[in-house]
């Protein structure tokens, strides 16, 4: 661990409003990438640090600025922060997409990255060729791809369109091979760029557990993602960025809620206003999530002992749509607290065109105390299909109050657990005289309905 893989130094990308961005051709940058030493330890991609500037100042803007860390070999490290931050920014520095306007970036092993869909496959290509091209451009041999080739095409599942043009690829298509390229080729550094954000429920589950399996053979990771379970489930460290700087660097659980609390990550309430840019498909769109204390108000702030109603507002699009609102919950750990779905007769019955909304009520003194973080869902149980699935769609925190009457009672220090239940307790005195002889309990449990 002591070997450094990715050293950072004063990074900054500046971008001029209303100039025309740049890009190079396919042939420039597989050309560049060839006549790049693939094999040699380390590659250096530093900025001009020019500080000359003949255009108003009103004009720029800084994607990242004053960006400095250091990430070990075998190091798994998530980058967060909301959009805007520079996160994608600062992967394509890492990737060598693009230069830094100032500042360095060292490298030291041979990279696979996966960044938006569509980056690193060139269209007219087929799904073989993308392939060997990819492996290439990192500096594989011919005989290396050729052995990981079936494994590759088998994580995709797009067998029956390897030799299809990767322009007639949808979405799913594409990111499912660019991953499995991405994982397979063996680099030395993965960088991935919100992977989980395209794709089902399986695909996603699929790639994580690859991404563990490689963080586990002692591979480099940089993952940037929105998804808070998935960061610290596979993240021991974890930089958060914030208006392109970073505002915080550490153990990923504590970073994740400094993230939640402070304003610029996951709130108690999403929307989205825009239909046509809302979670979902033809049949059904998410239109809102909101945590509600029991008096109705939104809040991100939930007392222990009180009830909270998790709200998800959708869209139904077509007549006859079947699905259920699903939600599934953790904790800043990454840990599954529960996973819940509406079970009653009008979910399971076909739908109306029109708008809709569905509330799910915890009860009180059921959840422990700490950051959760609601991940919501359309889906058709019997099939196993998601119209939409949001992860990390909001977060609250629940505060116990310690005033004596939850189930910490007036104990003062940490208590473990995802659940903090307040149960029902008998306590009986036994007769000594009787001790040895068989004897019957006379405590009952609670009557059905009462609850815990």
């Amino acid at each position: 661990m002591g070997n450094i893989a990715i050293r950072a130094e004063d990074l900054g990308k500046r971008y001029r409003i209303g100039e025309l961005q740049h890009y190079k051709a396919l042939r420039d940058t597989v050309t560049h990438a060839l006549y790049a030493p693939f094999r040699a330890a380390a590659s250096i991609f530093s900025g001009r640090n020019s500080k000359s500037n003949t255009h108003s100042s009103d004009n720029i803007i800084w994607a990242i600025k004053d960006i400095s860390f250091t990430i070990n070999q075998g190091e798994v490290v998530g980058i967060i922060g909301r959009n805007g931050a520079g996160k994608s920014t600062l992967l394509k520095i890492l990737s060598r997409i693009t230069e830094p306007t100032v500042g360095r970036a060292e490298i030291h092993g041979r990279v696979g990255s996966l960044l938006e869909v569509g980056t690193g496959f060139h269209p007219e290509l087929t799904g073989r060729e993308n392939i060997y091209l990819n492996g290439a451009i990192i500096g594989m041999r011919k005989v290396e791809i050729k052995r990981k080739f079936d494994d590759i095409v088998a994580f995709a599942e797009i067998e029956k369109f390897i030799d299809t043009p990767a322009k007639f690829y949808s979405s799913g298509m594409y990111m499912r091979l660019a991953f499995a390229v991405a994982a397979h080729l063996e680099p030395e550094i993965l960088l991935v760029d919100e992977v989980l954000a395209v794709g089902d429920a399986a695909f996603q589950k699929k790639c994580l557990g690859k991404m563990e399996e490689v963080a586990k053979e002692g591979r480099t990771v940089c993952f940037v993602s929105h998804n808070m379970p998935a960061i610290t489930r596979l993240c021991q460290r974890t930089i958060l960025l914030d208006e392109g700087r970073i505002l915080c660097d550490g153990p990923s659980h504590q970073v994740v809620t400094t993230y939640l609390k402070s304003g610029v990550g996951t709130s108690a309430v999403r929307e989205w206003p825009d239909l046509k840019k809302a979670p979902g498909n033809d049949m059904v769109r998410l239109r809102a999530v909101r945590i509600r204390k029991e008096d109705g108000t939104v809040s991100d702030v939930i007392d222990i002992r009180q009830s909270v109603g998790i709200e998800m507002e959708y869209e139904v699009l077509k007549d006859g749509a079947v699905f259920c609102p699903v939600y599934s919950l953790h904790n800043e750990e990454g840990i599954l607290i529960c996973w819940v779905s509406d079970q009653s007769d009008r979910a399971k019955a076909p739908r109306s065109v029109g708008r809709f909304k569905s509330i799910a009520w915890i009860p009180g003194n059921l959840l422990s105390e700490g950051m959760v973080i609601i991940a919501a869902a359309a889906s058709i149980m019997a099939l196993n299909i998601s119209h939409f699935h949001e992860p990390d769609a909001v977060a609250f925190q629940v505060v116990d109050s310690m005033e004596g009457n939850s189930a910490r009672g007036e104990y003062t220090g940490t208590i473990p657990g995802v659940i903090r239940p307040l149960l029902r307790w008998s306590t009986t005195q036994i007769d000594e005289k009787k001790m040895g002889q068989d004897h019957r309990v006379t405590s009952s449990p609670p009557a059905e309905g009462t609850g815990l």
